[in-house]
């Protein structure tokens, strides 16, 4: 695919950015541009003019300007004519503005080592080009690529464009953000010896679309060092982005030295750098794992002790849904809430209306009913039902007519222009299920004995094998919030996401290996809500003694 000469507007702009915002630049902080770069042993000590340096999105030159600086000083240093070095930095971005200003700002660098006026725009205009990274024709392997990528979700580019980038990148998997396929395009333009440093959003380290990229990694590549930012602020906005900074280099195999700031200022981040050049390390900020994970399971960035604890329950136990029955799955997202979730006083056929549970709903451990209810837009056996066949309804979304149809799923469906994102299933309504919200600080477990299908903000456990009240118990406890504080995205404050790709990570004893005393008990324990006996009960279940110490916000109620 050749970009058309006339660049979209806004389709997406690249640049030193944490934000999907399609407008504005947010800077990498100085000092964590330079550990960054000593992280890619791009530093001034060694002859850079030897070496080719690539930035994918270098927006106002946050990573460009201090990298010049340094080739310039390593140029002095090596009696290298800097001029000459027109091969020592790859830099693109595919907005002119941001290529202007990088140039303007990186020619006024090589001005200040004496370079003239006319010489140093040539430079840097040979240096910094106005292109798609992803799809722009480069020759040869490069020895450093650093950065910042953009992150946008894919599904925000325009359909040719998704097309092409899902063609071109295998990492560019599911709901992937577009910072994904920066990493596994800078891997693979790497030489044998280089080094990718990049800072990003940590995502794809424990998320499902991330999995074909740390497939790539583990078999290809060597992952030297992360750097977890995210109570940290590495950037001179504040934005939330939780950030990681990791280096990778081709091979296989080799300690990784793991790390987790606090703050990420000045003096933090020289101590970091400090301790990574220390020859035996470990034994301050730094954790070294001996050898990393394999194939395509997610990345659990916390400590030796914790991942040794979590490899022996998943070697002891069972995951929840290899139980007969049991199943986690989400509830129904409609597209529109304003128009498919409605109280029961509204003109429609009442067999279309299936009692809903909303996050909100759930209080004190018990499930309130709010009096909402969710349209069913399918029949039966799965397929969208035939709209004239119900005419009140048929009125009532002939009504809001311009609202539903600017839904993605109408877009992609215009036959059933009407129907919601997923299917409603009535039959889940009756069946006791355990629900759970999507964000919070602890697992919040609460029974539905069999009254409501669930709204997409809540998840759910579904089983023919266990007591709903015993395994509710277990689901509630310290030890099942382990699993998940292990594998989880952490968000800002202490929360958790508990995603059904991640409580299918918990380990559960089999229903029928636990004495019938301790099960009363969790039963009991379960329904008063003792959530400290919970954790002790759960623990012989397990037949711990204890497990690490985590940090997590105690939100059970």
């Amino acid at each position: 695919m050749n970009l058309p000469m006339q660049m979209p507007d806004r389709v997406y702009e690249y640049g030193d950015r944490t934000s999907g915002e399609t407008h504005g630049v947010v800077l990498t902080k100085p000092h964590i541009v330079d550990l960054i770069l000593d992280l890619a042993g791009y530093t001034a000590d060694r002859d850079l003019g030897d070496l080719r340096l690539l930035e994918p999105s270098c927006g106002h030159g946050a990573f460009l300007v201090p990298a010049v600086r340094r080739l310039i000083a390593s140029a002095k240093h090596a009696n290298r004519d800097l001029v000459a070095l027109g091969e020592a930095i790859t830099a693109y971005d595919i907005d002119q503005v941001h290529v202007d200003r990088s140039r303007r700002e990186v020619a006024a660098v090589i001005r200040e080592s004496g370079v003239e006026a006319r010489k140093a725009r040539a430079l840097a205009k040979g240096w910094i080009k106005r292109d798609d990274f992803l799809l722009a024709a480069t020759r040869g392997a490069f020895d450093v690529v650093v950065g910042n990528p953009p992150y946008i979700r894919i599904e925000h580019l325009d359909q040719s464009l998704q097309s092409e980038y899902r063609a071109r990148f295998a990492s560019l998997y599911d709901r992937a953000d577009l910072y994904v396929a920066f990493i596994e395009r800078g891997l693979n333009l790497l030489n044998g010896s280089g080094v990718l440093s990049y800072i990003c959003a940590d995502r794809w380290v424990l998320n499902r679309y991330g999995a074909p990229l740390r497939r790539l990694i583990t078999e290809k590549f060597n992952l030297r060092c992360y750097v977890d930012l995210h109570k940290a602020s590495p950037f001179a906005s504040d934005v939330i982005a939780y950030p990681a900074i990791f280096s990778i280099s081709p091979g296989s195999g080799g300690a990784v030295s793991v790390a987790k700031l606090e703050d990420a200022s000045e003096v933090e981040c020289g101590q970091l750098q400090a301790e990574l050049m220390r020859p035996q390390k470990g034994n301050g900020a730094v954790s070294v794992y001996g050898s990393w994970f394999t194939e395509d399971e997610p990345w659990i960035i916390s400590t030796p002790e914790h991942l040794a604890a979590l490899r022996e329950l998943e070697a002891r136990f069972d995951p929840i849904e290899s139980f007969p029955g049991t199943r986690v799955g989400i509830g129904v997202a409609t597209g529109n809430d304003k128009i498919y979730i409605v109280k029961n006083d509204v003109d429609i056929e009442t067999d279309r209306l299936v009692p809903l549970a909303m996050r909100g709903d759930i209080n004190k451990g018990t499930v309130e009913n709010s009096g909402r209810f969710v349209i069913n837009t399918f029949h039966d056996e799965g397929g969208p039902i035939d709209l004239e066949q119900f005419p009140r309804l048929a009125r009532y979304f002939e009504s809001h007519v311009d609202m539903i149809r600017r839904r993605h799923v109408s877009k992609m469906n215009p036959k059933s222009w009407f129907r919601t994102i997923d299917r409603v299933y009535p039959n889940l309504v009756n069946k006791p299920k355990l629900l759970i919200p999507d964000i919070a600080g602890s697992n919040q477990v609460v029974l539905d004995p069999g009254n409501f299908h669930p709204h997409h903000n809540l998840y759910f456990v579904t089983s023919h094998s266990w007591d709903m009240e015993v395994l509710g118990g277990l689901l509630s406890s310290r030890v099942a919030l382990f699993f998940i504080w292990s594998y989880a995205v952490k968000m800002r404050g202490g929360y958790l996401r508990f995603q059904a790709q991640y409580l299918r990570r918990i380990r559960l004893p089999a229903p029928d290996e636990i004495p019938a005393r301790l099960t009363s008990s969790i039963r009991s324990a379960f329904r008063k809500r003792d959530f400290p006996r919970l954790d002790a009960l759960a623990l012989k279940a397990y037949k711990l003694n204890s497990l690490p110490e985590f940090d997590f916000v105690d939100t059970r109620r």
